[in-house]
């Protein structure tokens, strides 16, 4: 169930002469929350943060101290769930149409990340979650945010040319996820607590030709407090392990045992990073072979669901991921 300010929450109004249907009632629950006071006010104060840039000064695999905090990173559809006693910060960037969810124990202060890319992953994803974090208590008052997205339009999509990510939608690609992701935290039984809700609307700005961007694409959580800061990495923080890890993301669409899932990436208990494998199919070697013979802006439309807000570094994630798989397939063979 989700609270704001401390209170149930529900968009049913009752003014309303007839029932709304099933597929509206998610819809209706997202825009209720896009517009409750409590949160267009933390999203106005999470936009007045400056945003940080993490750079490599900040180490992801060393013992934490306040002179160098320690940092989980994660990559698109990856998850970690860590211990404040153990990890400063987690955190997460290049989420245009992606969505980064933040799920946190106010008790204990386990705090579990997942950086979210589509609906389909929603379901199973927010178990795997909450599996170290509820601690057994169904019952334990849980903060939550959400930040990326934007008002997106739906480009000609075909990242996942041989999978089931290729499908084209008319409502572009952040309003469904984001509202998949209401509706299951809506029907579970735990208390989610909703403190920022920066998606969609009120993360999108225009530039002059009125083309859509988000405002922020990343950030990261203190794992002690809580609290929030918008967030960018550059290449050398994007670690460890990153074209193993880029890899995998395309990989997994693939991979029937990964279906449904997210990313294991970050052991909890060991306090150490271990990249879950998994395997390719020809279908994705036939993908990375033909994306090196493409220009920059065909790699944009053919593997973004958002060309024109990519980073900078967007089309080289993709041209190394690409010459990667086909190195690692000679030497397989």
């Amino acid at each position: 169930m989700i609270f704001v300010g401390g209170l149930p929450f529900s968009s049913n109004s009752s003014s309303s002469s007839s029932a709304p249907s099933s597929q509206s009632q998610p819809m209706n629950l997202l825009m209720a929350l896009m517009e409750h006071p409590i949160l267009v006010s933390a999203s106005h104060s999470f936009k007045s943060i400056q945003e940080r840039r993490v750079s490599a000064s900040m180490d992801s695999d060393l013992t934490m101290s306040s002179n160098n905090p320690k940092y989980v990173y994660l990559f698109q559809r990856e998850y970690a769930t860590v211990d404040p006693a153990l990890v400063h910060y987690v955190g997460t960037d290049e989420a245009t149409t992606c969505v980064g969810l933040v799920i946190r124990n106010r008790e204990n202060g386990m705090t579990s990340v997942a950086h979210m890319d589509s609906p389909k992953f929603v379901d199973i994803g927010i178990i795997q979650m909450l599996s170290l974090v509820v601690d057994h208590n169904s019952h334990a008052d849980l903060d939550v945010h959400l930040v990326g997205g934007f008002e997106d339009v739906s480009p000609n999509h075909a990242k996942g040319i041989c999978g089931p990510e290729g499908n084209e939608r008319m409502d572009g690609y952040s309003f469904p996820l984001c509202t998949k992701i209401v509706e299951t935290l809506q029907k579970r039984q735990e208390n989610f607590h909703v403190q920022t809700l920066c998606v969609l609307g009120h993360n999108t700005k225009t530039d002059s030709q009125g083309n859509a961007y988000p405002i922020f694409s990343g950030f990261l959580v203190e794992s002690s407090t809580g609290s929030l800061i918008p967030a960018s990495f550059d290449r050398n923080s994007q670690c460890p392990d990153e074209i193993v890890r880029r890899l995998r993301v395309s990989a997994s669409y693939e991979d029937p045992s990964w279906h449904g899932k997210l990313l294991d990436t970050y052991d909890t208990k060991t306090d150490r990073f271990i990249i879950a494998p998994c395997s390719w199919t020809i279908c994705l070697v036939q993908i990375a072979l033909s994306l090196q013979n493409l220009s920059d802006s065909e790699i944009l439309s053919t593997c973004s669901t958002s060309p024109s807000a990519e980073g900078p570094d967007f089309v080289d994630n993709e041209r190394s991921e690409s010459m990667s798989t086909s190195v690692l397939t000679m030497l397989s063979a």
